[in-house]
């Protein structure tokens, strides 16, 4: 080896390791940078799925026409917590007693179990979770919910009700009953009456006591419904429905039923 070359080696070795480590250092500081992009991505979905909004799964069709057996719905936490629940939100909330079956868990391995469960428990999947149901909130504590008046109508209060909302041909209830939802509770009913094991189903004594939800048992009040996208749009509570009601509370004497058509 010449000694032209050999200098020449030898002052091209620096420049080469410093560029060597120039280039660890930077995908160095990107992958630091990247995981902790991903690590506050994390954080916050997890924030936002335990406070704000989570995405729930449609499991069957006791909602339909408005939700249909695998929608996905996003929730807001902020009901009942921060904003009072209100006749005509469609509400999500845990199993009160029993009113859904035993079931078993689909085994996809551990690997695909555990991934499932960690994105569901960071609001990266919408929860399929098995003791939840959805419905529609019909009374409020203190109401006084009946079926039905000669018109075949539900009676809130007294004042017969127009359910726009109902499954095309259902009728708002073949079953008969006159309750008073009790404090702290909701009278809930599914859009299909006919496919809808609801308050009624869950009411043995037939004053309210047994087939209300407790308001602690609510998860939240279904917003938007965001899948699939061909169905993409508002969830609306149907306030014109309602707006006639007056207003009662627990152990407030029972109005009188109009009646009237």
């Amino acid at each position: 080896m010449s000694a032209h070359r050999e200098a020449r080696e030898a002052a091209g070795a620096p420049t080469t390791r410093a560029a060597g480590a120039g280039f660890l250092h930077h995908l160095y500081a990107a992958t630091r940078e990247t995981a902790l992009v991903v690590a506050l991505a994390l954080v916050l979905s997890l924030v936002i799925k335990t406070w704000l909004l989570q995405a729930f799964f449609i499991p069957s069709g006791s909602m339909e026409d408005t939700l249909l057996e695998g929608d996905r719905v996003i929730v807001s936490k902020l009901v009942p917590d921060v904003v009072p629940v209100q006749r005509g939100d469609i509400v999500v909330f845990q199993d009160p007693d029993h009113w859904l079956p035993p079931t078993t868990a689909v085994d996809r391995g551990p690997l695909v179990n555990g991934l499932t469960d960690v994105l569901e428990y960071l609001g990266l999947l919408p929860s399929a979770a098995e003791d939840h149901l959805i419905k529609r909130v019909i009374g409020l504590p203190g109401d006084t919910v009946t079926c039905c008046d000669a018109s075949g109508r539900l009676l809130v209060n007294g004042v017969a009700i127009t359910e726009p909302y109902l499954k095309p041909d259902d009728v708002p209830s073949s079953m008969t009953f006159d309750i008073t939802v009790p404090e702290g509770r909701v009278w809930v009913m599914g859009d299909h009456r006919s496919n809808s094991e609801d308050s009624r189903f869950h009411d043995p004594e037939g004053d309210g006591s047994q087939g209300s939800v407790p308001i602690s048992d609510l998860t939240g009040r279904a917003v938007l419904r965001v899948w699939p996208l061909s169905r993409l749009g508002w969830l609306d509570r149907f306030a014109d429905t309602f707006a006639t009601v007056p207003n009662a509370s627990a152990g407030s004497p029972r109005p009188v039923p109009t009646g009237q058509p």
